[in-house]
């Protein structure tokens, strides 16, 4: 296109009139219009008289030969071609009469273009370019690529080198490229085009994860594109998952809960060319939150704490009630509140990230502590029997009413219904309360109910033991009293109780020690009756404490103690997770027998008498020696290596399995119920050993039955050639006694020599030549088995004649 835009340019120019010659000056000027890489164009003043002009171009720093043009007296501009490319030259133009006389001259230089150079190839990676790899030439400071299209698309881009970029192209498009050397002279011819179409540009990919294993991918469609390819590889992974559709969306499932995937997509054109890439980053959702505890928290004000297992990939972390109260939280757990009484709330907790929620986990449920009742009233159809009756609260278990007499006794009557009788006696008040109960506890206090019965007269005294070295000491009320002054004596010390109400208790007492008990009522003007008559009660016995546990057998141990009650039987309890043992004696030690190994027990003691039983003793743990395994084997796996198996073993954690003998033992340290031990002697006979440790450290140690390892493999076998086509199997025998057998196995024909009990070879006759036999020389164990695991080796016995002949050694073979 520049050559035809150049050629019209020139004819232009060449219809320069005379009448503008003969108006330029005498003195000719010249100047270098356009250059090419094979021609440079002219221009210069016409002179008057001039005839013809020559244009001659004379390299300068070359041998090559100078080229001159001539034109007539009306041209003003002209070309010379046939230049060399990339070469300075010096422009001479010379005015000429009729006579070739030479009336005026100017010169100038100017360098020729480059080479034009060659479009090697020219492809598309990119949507919006195309890239072309052109053959460099000598002298170019630079390239200027062309591209256009039918559309009238026109862009020329300057690179500095191969391979250069053509971008702001649109996708799909098919263009015509060309490519210019430039230098300080100007430009070359454009080079022969070459066609390129650039890529479709890469799918909009949009990611959503509607659960915790799955990922869907869309986007819309891209013009021109007819597959897609979309690449899924795990973050902290190198796996990856590539799959090609035709379709604008695909779903990827199985995939892990709650992790980071890259998304990698691409077009293809209907020419199978790869378009545009694009990378996106999606999380899966995170998985259900495992391990869900619902209770109550302590304290004055009462919320519902939810605790739950973190959960890979987890941003937040919501927990919801049935009630619609919900709460969230980063860690693992929070707290809903406010609770109010008599609520059933059924909770759920679901683990949130950027994906969205995960799905909800299995519903815990939990009852809040119930409500009061909100009436309560007292009815006495029948005088000394009263009746509380209440209101029906909602969710709850049962009730407990509290009839406190005024003083100081407390009873209380549990019911699951909505009323309660009690034997009110004469002469006091009753402060009556009722508390509702379930799951989540008692309900705050009610309403207290004031009620009181008409007066009788007192009680006879009641004397209680209500704990090993507590005595209650109960009384009716007797009209006038303001107070009560109890007495209590065991011969030692003396312990005063003053009170106004008729109930005493008197704590921290000697345990084993019989009290005497005086209750006297008092009053301001009467004082104390010192008439009244005594009540004796002994404290429960003196807790034992162990001394010693000591193992006496496998199964039976020894327990120790001291004791300092006058008269008392002991007993010892052993309590293990499934069963319970006990002795009994009326001494300072016992025996507790069939303890069975691999179990772990607490043992404690208590004293009983005829007043009770004590506190038990303080626990001492206990721990039998694990069991042996009921099972052993040993299997001889090689020449040299055993695998030894053995049964559970009860309360044992690992295992130390040993092989000993004359000549070496083995040792084996493992916590499975196998080993393979290796390091063994051939031919020899073994004590086998088990060694079973639980995890405190107890041992038992347990003998199995001997183990005999194989007869050892006979050394350096070898194969002669004997006479009448008999072969020998000659070996080295192992030590000890043993009857061999040889094996020749061949395509043909198979063959058995035995050897009599001490020695070391045998013959095999009639033996087909011309074959590949396979050796194998093993010693018969006690039952006349052979060695299974000897060498084997390879011989080749070639034909002389119709005989045996030669016999070469083809090494080893250890594998059929």
């Amino acid at each position: 296109m520049e050559s035809k835009y150049l050629h019209l340019y020139n004819l232009l120019l060449l219809t320069i009139t005379v009448s503008e010659i003969c108006a330029a000056q005498n003195d000719i000027t010249l100047s270098v219009f356009t250059v090419t890489s094979k021609s440079m164009t002219v221009r210069w003043s016409g002179h008057t008289g001039a005839s013809s002009y020559k244009v001659t171009a004379t390299p300068k720093n070359s041998p090559e030969p100078s080229v001159f043009a001539q034109f007539s007296g009306s041209t003003v501009m002209g070309s010379v071609n046939s230049l060399s490319p990339n070469t300075v030259y010096r422009m001479r133009v010379d005015a000429m009469d009729n006579a070739v006389n030479v009336l005026s001259s100017a010169e100038t230089e100017e360098t020729t273009a480059p080479e034009v150079p060659f479009i090697e190839q020219a492809y598309s990676k990119h949507s919006d370019s195309i890239t072309v790899e052109f053959a460099q030439v000598s002298g170019a400071t630079s390239y200027i690529l062309r591209a256009e299209n039918e559309d009238g698309f026109f862009s020329e881009t300057v690179v500095a080198s191969s391979p250069g970029t053509v971008i702001n192209l649109q996708p799909y498009a098919q263009y015509t490229l060309s490519v210019m050397s430039v230098n300080s002279g100007g430009r070359s011819q454009p080079s022969l085009p070459l066609s390129a179409k650039t890529v479709v540009v890469a799918p909009e990919l949009s990611s959503l994860s509607p659960s915790s294993d799955t990922i869907v991918v869309s986007w819309n469609p891209v013009n021109h594109a007819v597959l897609y390819t979309l690449c899924v590889i795990m973050e902290g992974s190198d796996t990856r998952v590539k799959l090609n559709t035709s379709q604008t969306n695909i779903t990827f499932d199985t995939l892990e809960p709650g992790t980071t995937y890259c998304i990698k997509g691409n077009a293809w054109d209907p020419d199978g060319n790869q378009g545009d890439d694009i990378t996106i980053y999606q999380i899966t959702r995170p998985p259900v939150p495992g391990e869900v505890q619902v209770l109550l928290t302590p304290g004055r004000s009462i919320g519902l704490e939810v605790g739950w297992q973190l959960v890979r990939g987890a941003d937040s972390y919501f927990a919801v009630s049935s009630t619609g109260q919900n709460c969230s939280s980063l860690d693992a757990f929070c707290i809903i509140s406010p609770l109010n009484c008599s609520q059933n709330h059924t909770i759920t907790v679901t683990a949130s990230n950027q994906a969205g929620p995960s799905d909800p986990s299995t519903p815990e449920d939990l009852l809040t502590f119930p409500c009061p009742p909100e009436l309560v009233w007292v009815e006495e159809p029948r005088a000394g029997n009263c009746s509380v009756i209440w209101s029906e609260v909602l969710w709850v278990d049962y009730y407990i009413a509290y009839m406190k007499r005024d003083d100081g006794l407390e009873e209380h009557c549990n019911t699951t219904g909505t009323a309660c009788n009690y034997e009110c006696t004469c002469g006091y008040t009753y402060l009556t309360t009722v508390f509702a109960y379930n799951q989540g506890g008692s309900s705050p206090p009610g309403q207290i109910v004031n009620y009181t019965t008409i007066p009788c007269c007192p009680e006879d005294v009641s004397v209680s033991l209500i704990s090993t070295e507590t005595l209650e000491i109960s009384w009716s009320a007797v009209r006038g009293a303001e107070l009560y002054e109890t007495i209590a004596a065991d011969g030692t010390e003396l312990i005063h109780c003053n009170d106004t109400a008729p109930v005493c208790a008197l704590s921290d007492l000697t345990c084993d020690s019989l009290y005497s008990v005086v209750v006297r009522p008092c009053s301001e003007i009467q004082g104390c009756n010192y008439t009244c008559r005594p009540h004796t009660r002994r404290t429960a016995p003196c807790t034992p404490e162990i001394l010693n546990v000591t193992q006496v057998t496998s199964s039976i141990v020894q327990v120790f103690w001291t004791a300092a009650n006058t008269q008392a039987n002991y007993s010892v309890i052993a309590t293990g997770h499934t069963d319970l043992l006990s002795c009994s004696s009326s001494g300072t030690s016992c025996y507790i027998s069939h303890l069975p190994c691999g179990a772990t027990y607490e043992i404690s003691a208590y004293a009983i008498t005829e007043a009770g039983q004590s506190l038990p003793s303080y626990t001492i743990p206990l721990e039998t020696g694990p069991c042996c395994p009921d099972t052993l084997t040993v299997e001889q796996v090689t020449q040299a290596m055993t695998n030894v198996t053995w049964s559970h073993s009860p309360g044992a954690r690992s295992y130390v399995t040993s092989l000993t003998s004359l000549k070496g033992h083995a040792k084996c340290h493992t916590m499975d119920t196998h080993c393979l031990m290796g390091c063994i002697t051939c031919g020899t006979n073994y004590s086998v050993s088990l060694e079973a440790i639980s995890i405190t450290g107890h041992k038992t140690l347990c003998n199995y039955h001997g183990f005999s390892s194989s007869a050892c493999c006979p050394s350096s076998v070898k194969l002669y050639r004997m006479v009448n086509s008999t072969l020998r199997v000659y070996w080295r025998s192992s030590p000890g006694l043993y009857n061999y057998t040889a094996d020749l196995y061949g395509t043909r024909s198979n063959y058995t020599c035995n050897a009599a009990q001490g020695s070391n070879a045998c013959d095999v006759s009639e033996i087909l030549c011309g074959e590949v036999y396979t050796v194998v020389v093993a010693p018969l164990t006690q039952d006349g088995s052979k060695v299974t695991f000897c060498p084997r080796r390879l011989y080749s016995v070639a034909c002389s004649g119709n005989t045996v002949g030669m016999v070469i050694y083809r090494g080893r073979r250890s594998v059929d």
